[in-house]
């Protein structure tokens, strides 16, 4: 039985749904190609930060020094500016080598939210060879006066600007954390982004009681985290034009398997292969591979959107209609504290009571 793992994402056709994520390992021209030769359909490689084209300015080097988050990509707090090793044209030189090093898309990465000199170089990445851009709209607002509606219009701008500007696909990578999510997509949707990237790790700073001060604290993501991804995916598809990408919790191939089965095109994944190298691609295909043909399914695009909101029996599962029914199912569960205490024997059984002997 011959197996499709083919896919179309960002106008482009990949040989499989395996995305490798924006992380360290992308930057690694070697992990690269050991990537494609274990079955990635695309490369996203590290991010080019919107503060390392402001490194003239020496406030904002304080500011940041000083911290509040860590980025994904980083590892860590964001490093030294004066001695971080990509910056603008060590980028570029990265997107020629690894568009000269691999045959499959190569999708640079910004991470920022200013417009500014955003367009100039995505621009120049563009001419550098990259197949498409992956936009990270990384910001905290933590002002009280700056509202919701501001925010997200400060979100769509940039989306604006970057899909007018560049002549590459553009996918906008995001965080959950707003208030009206659906609707922040139709609106990135409406201004023509073609992917939207669900979600971003935001990546919080530790307390040290002892020493006083703020330390990172990077965890890897794990296959739990996946279950957000899936649910705005399952609801946005079938609503927006954009293509879908899940990202955060992809581990192996089940994860996979529902990702596509929601109605993303692609699933990314960084901690996977940050824990099990880039050959865990090949474990991943082949798991894959396996389960397709056990159940009889030829394509990947047999399964996408096939677990969406709009194709499930139950769409009401993706919404709050569900709420009361998923706690009935953990009290109703045998391992659940309910059902440990409906098995309990009464006060005057055989178990001895508090006060007993």
């Amino acid at each position: 039985m011959s197996i499709d793992l083919s896919t179309r994402y960002l106008g482009m056709t990949l040989a499989s749904p395996l995305v490798a994520s924006s992380s360290p390992l992308t930057e690694d021209l070697d992990a690269v190609r050991r990537a494609e030769d274990a079955g990635a359909g695309a490369i996203v490689l590290p991010s080019l930060f919107e503060e390392q084209l402001q490194i003239e300015s020496h406030d904002l080097d304080h500011n940041l020094t000083y911290g509040t988050e860590s980025f994904a990509e980083a590892l860590g707090y964001f490093p030294d500016l004066a001695t971080y090793g990509l910056g603008p044209d060590a980028y570029l030189e990265l997107v020629r080598r690894a568009k000269a090093a691999v045959g499959i898309p190569v999708i640079a990465s910004l991470n920022g939210i200013s417009s500014g000199g955003w367009i100039r170089h995505a621009r120049a990445i563009e001419q550098a060879g990259a197949d498409a851009l992956e936009l990270n709209e990384y910001f905290i607002p933590t002002d009280p006066a700056q509202t919701a509606t501001e925010v997200e219009a400060q979100y769509v701008e940039l989306a604006r600007d970057m899909v007018v500007g560049v002549g590459i696909p553009v996918a906008i990578k995001l965080g959950p954390f707003f208030s009206a999510f659906a609707n922040l997509a139709h609106q990135l949707d409406a201004v023509g982004v073609d992917a939207l990237v669900l979600f971003n790790r935001f990546y919080q700073p530790d307390l040290d009681v002892e020493r006083l001060e703020i330390v990172p604290n990077l965890q890897l993501s794990t296959s739990a985290e996946l279950r957000l991804r899936l649910r705005w995916v399952a609801i946005l598809y079938g609503r927006v034009h954009a293509d879908l990408a899940v990202t955060g919790g992809v581990h192996d191939a089940v994860d996979v398997l529902k990702a596509m089965m929601a109605g993303a095109r692609v699933a990314m994944m960084a901690s996977a292969l940050l824990h099990h190298g880039v050959e865990h691609l090949a474990h991943l295909r082949a798991g894959l591979e396996h389960w397709m043909i056990e159940h009889e399914y030829e394509s990947i695009g047999q399964m996408q959107g096939s677990m969406s909101q709009q194709a499930v029996a139950e769409p009401a599962a993706f919404e709050r209609a569900n709420y009361l029914k998923v706690l009935r199912s953990y009290a109703q569960s045998p391992g659940s504290f309910s059902a440990r205490a409906a098995a309990r024997p009464s006060a005057g059984g055989t178990s001895r009571s508090r006060g007993g002997a």
